[in-house]
Formats: structure tokens, sequence, C-alpha cells
């Protein structure tokens, strides 16, 4: 009889991972402290490998039935400029979380998995236990606190499918919705605590006046039950081999939100994971020896781009760089295709 195995963590690794465990017969528990459907802060853009992923999976297909949106375009604004519109080098799949993860939590169920929502993870980390929650927190940085914030928003004209607006300090995506509706998400950095940002949210999201992103609130109708906020973010890339856990998701590592990879590695390092999981569960590998297995794999698959991806955010937040690489995007379609294709 299969080993049970448990996911501390039921967001888009947890529940992916449950699924292609529950497919391959092995009883799953998901352990999740929340409950579904709910909003997070996320690009809810779906880029790169992840997708490939979620097909091998079976999932693709009924995501679509769902309802993602499509994007094949890009443009990059800084202040009230747009400096670059271009094709994105691979389309990509734009779906909101509260439909994603509760799609995911009733296909987790219908296969006959056990979640528990609404119940915090008690236990050690040990045999058989999966940690896919509890992200790295940093209160600070090399000096800097960054937080993230998100909000949908109806009534935005865009320019494409997707918008990057970068300012000195913060950078803001913008990506069509099934629907008619705008995902709103950006990562900020502040060199001090941000006291009131439940009341001041607006002001840090939509940039100063004459901006263009500042003209694309100035119409919105914000969904303002869908905001919510992070901080602490922890965004230096770790390896894999460096937990003493078995780590999938963001618990594992966090590629810089710019890159919009961090939902595709959520699927990757679940699909990665599980191999070695069913053949501990089946009998035929030690924990240990599966887990170091998957963290191998995961550092082949991840370290090269989490590497590119560090120092593009880096550099996006250089004055003296910055301009060079927004240059760079706008002129040159192999520096633009390399960029993508290195950070997924």
């Amino acid at each position: 009889m299969a080993e049970t195995i448990t996911i501390v963590g039921g967001g888009l690794a947890g529940l992916t991972l449950g699924i292609g465990l529950r497919q391959r017969g092995v009883p799953v528990t998901v352990w999740e402290a929340g409950r579904y459907p709910r909003h997070r802060v996320c690009g809810e853009f779906i880029s790169g490998r992840g997708q490939a992923s979620l097909a091998r999976l079976g999932l693709k297909d009924s995501l679509n039935e769902a309802g993602v949106a499509c994007a094949t375009s890009a443009a990059l604004f800084y202040g009230k400029r747009m400096v670059a519109s271009r094709p994105l080098p691979e389309a990509a799949l734009c779906v909101s979380r509260f439909v994603l993860d509760g799609h995911l939590a009733q296909e987790f169920r219908r296969r006959g998995g056990e979640l528990r929502v609404g119940t915090r993870w008690t236990g050690a980390y040990g045999e058989g236990v999966v940690r896919a929650a509890g992200r790295r927190v940093e209160p600070a940085a090399d000096g800097w606190r960054w937080f993230g914030l998100k909000v949908h928003a109806r009534g935005i004209a865009l320019a494409a499918d997707l918008e990057m607006h970068f300012r000195p300090s913060a950078y803001v995506g913008l990506c069509r919705l099934p629907g008619g509706e705008v995902n709103i998400c950006g990562l900020f950095r502040s060199a001090t605590t941000v006291p009131d940002l439940a009341r001041c949210w607006r002001g840090w999201l939509r940039g100063p006046p004459g901006s263009a992103l500042y003209e694309r609130f100035s119409g919105a109708q914000l969904d303002e039950d869908s905001f919510c906020s992070v901080a602490g973010l922890g965004l230096r890339p770790r390896r894999a081999t460096e937990h003493r856990e078995w780590c999938v998701g963001d618990a594992l590592t966090m590629i810089p939100p710019m890159t919009g990879n961090g939902m595709s590695m959520a699927f990757e390092s679940a699909e990665i994971a599980l191999g070695p999981l069913v053949r501990f569960s089946r009998g035929e590998l030690g924990w240990a020896q599966a887990q170091q297995e998957s963290a191998r794999a995961s550092d082949q698959e991840f370290t090269s781009r989490l590497r590119c991806a560090a120092w593009l955010q880096r550099a996006m937040f250089l004055p003296a760089v910055r301009p060079a690489l927004l240059f760079m995007a706008a002129r040159s379609a192999r520096f633009w295709r390399g960029m993508f294709e290195r950070t997924r």
C-alpha cells in the first residue's frame, strides 16, 4: 500500500503536486491555513515552461475551460513615456488567482485528495511531509524593505496585453484577465516601514501624477475586495540542496516578480518533486534519497534563471543602468528574446 504524503500549503505548488500524486494513486493530505477562493498578491501571468508542466499533468485544458486570457504582447513604460512595445516570444496565460486556486482545490478533491482548509499544520517536517508554504521572510535586505500590492480593476485601456511600469523604487505590472478585468500588481521598496499601508495603498500603486500609470488609474473602477498585500519579501535565490526540508514553490525559492515566472516555477517545482515522491510512497526510494534527487533536479532547472533574474532585478533599480536596459529592450529584439528565455 502506498505511503500517504502530507503537503503543507495549498497554493499553486501544493495543490498541483497533490493533484499529480492523486493521478498516480498516492494518498495525499493537503493542509491549508486559509480558505478558497481567495485573492493573492500575484502577477497572475503564466509564462514559460510552467505551461508545459500543466499540460503534462492534464490541467491546462481544464484551466482554459475555467477561464484564462491569452497574452501575446508587452509594453514597457518609464514615467509618462512608453519606451518599448514588443510581442512576447511565447504566448502567456493570464488567470485570476481567485479563479485558479479554487479550480485547483476542486480538482484535487475531485481526484480523492483530502484538503484540510482553515487548519494550520503544527507537526514536524519529517519523512513524508512536503513544505509548500512558508516563504522566506526578510524584514530588510541591503537596507530596503520589499513589499507587494495587488488589486483588480475595470475600465482600463491597455496598450498591450501586459504593461510594465517602472519608477525609481518600484515596478507595477498590468495584465488583461478574462471578462474585462485587469490585474494590477507591483513590487515596492522602502528604506523605512510603511505603517499605514491599508489606507495609502492606492497612492503606492498608481504612482506620481503625470505618469502613464497614474493616467491608467484615472478611469479605473477598483475592486477593493480584491486588494491584498504582502511584506518582508526575500528575493535572494536559494538552492534546493540547501534546504533541510523538502520544499516546493515559494517555500523553495522566489524569483523576482519582474520576470513573470513565479507561477510557472511553482508548477515546475511540483512536477519535479512528483516522480521521487511517487517512488518514495511505493517503497522504491528512501526519503533522504528521494528528497536529494528532487533537490538536485530543481537546482539544475532553476539556478541559471534565478541568477539571471537576480541580476536583472538589481540592474533595474540602479539609476545608471536602468536607462540602458530599457533602451536595449526597445531597440534589440535579440536582447528582448534573450532576457525572456534566460529567466524562464
